[in-house]
């Protein structure tokens, strides 16, 4: 096979920063996705209609018109979210879902909820509404170590969630274990997850080959070699409940290779060829358009793109920094050769 048709592909999950930043990083998104779930944990985080609209406005004016993307915005949820507010929002079609951040579970996190208990309200809101709920599914029980705080959320907060709430339409981000692939599974069909291409790549001993490696730090943490065989095997069964969302969480270098750095990968530039690499190396090619461009919109009951890209077997390489106007990003794939390369939209 030398090249790869696929409907244009949408991205559920990423961070597009803010001013200069976004600026630099957006267009890499768009050009290869129709669409995207943009993260709202700014300074300040985007808790209301106006906050959306505005930051919407921010990424459109940021974009370059001729790549036809479209932003789809989320509420940040707090402890004292307003159920009315997110009604409102979601109904005038600017909030497409609501994310839930435990407060200082990752970046800009620390206005997010300290206990699910107090979202009863937006929650049963949101359930009657169908509006999805996006989860950062990791507990910050200082007790409990890093490496386990996706399963114990699970047990803790979720599988209890979904008990209060069953028909709430929960995405479960960026998973990271078996045990999330394995919950995902057996839950109702109103339960999905996205899972990243930087998860699907490289386990735990990435981050410590020759010393401490900062630009493969990010959150969740990736996790022992099994999980990473279980995403990969979710990725490309052909289970309409996974799909994609690159999780792409661009860090300047000077704030990623600090004494405190940043969590996250800046996985936009390469996306659909690290995801291109996983499934021909799984031998499941044939599944990558329903991964990447069918099972998001069925979730959130969106239309199909009706346009297509195409990838092509052409070795490409990866460069081992961009140099932008805010400061230069290491993207993942640094300094590495991939199989495929993004040839842009067909038709």
């Amino acid at each position: 096979m030398t090249e790869l048709e696929l409907i244009r592909p949408d991205d559920w999950h990423v961070h597009l920063r803010d001013g200069e930043l976004l600026k630099a990083v957006v267009d890499h998104t768009a050009r290869q996705f129709a669409r995207a779930i943009v993260m709202p944990n700014l300074k300040p985080p985007v808790t209301t209609v106006a906050a959306a609209r505005a930051y919407r406005e921010r990424i459109l004016a940021a974009v370059d018109p001729a790549l036809g993307f479209t932003p789809l915005m989320t509420a940040y949820l707090t402890d004292d979210s307003d159920a009315d507010e997110l009604e409102r929002g979601f109904r005038d079609g600017v909030f497409t879902a609501a994310k839930l951040y435990p407060a200082h579970a990752t970046t800009n996190s620390a206005a997010g909820v300290t206990d699910i208990r107090r979202l009863d309200r937006v929650l049963d809101r949101m359930q009657s509404l169908g509006m999805p709920l996006l989860v950062h599914g990791e507990v910050v029980d200082h007790s409990v170590d890093v490496f386990d705080r996706e399963a114990t959320f699970i047990d803790r907060v979720l599988a209890p969630t979904l008990e209060r709430f069953p028909g709430l339409r929960v995405v479960f981000e960026h998973i990271t274990t078996r045990q999330a692939v394995d919950f995902v599974t057996n839950a109702r069909e109103t339960v999905g997850a996205t899972i990243t291409p930087h998860h699907l790549e490289f386990n735990r001993n990435a981050m410590f080959e020759g010393g401490i490696r900062p630009h493969f730090y990010c959150l969740p943490v990736a996790k022992r070699e099994v999980h990473r065989l279980a995403l990969r095997k979710a990725a490309t069964s052909g289970n309409p409940k996974f799909f994609l969302g690159t999780d792409s969480a661009p860090h300047r270098v000077v704030d990623k290779e600090a004494a405190c750095g940043c969590a996250g990968i800046w996985n936009a530039p390469v996306a659909l060829e690290s995801y291109a690499k996983t499934f021909e190396e799984e031998g499941a090619l044939d599944k990558l358009e329903a991964f990447a461009s069918l099972h998001g919109p069925r979730f959130y009951r969106l239309p199909v793109n009706g346009t297509r890209v195409r990838l092509s077997r052409t070795s490409t390489h990866v460069p081992e920094r961009y140099t932008l106007a805010p400061g230069d990003i290491v993207p993942f794939h640094a300094g590495k050769q991939l199989a495929w390369r993004y040839a842009g939209v067909v038709r």
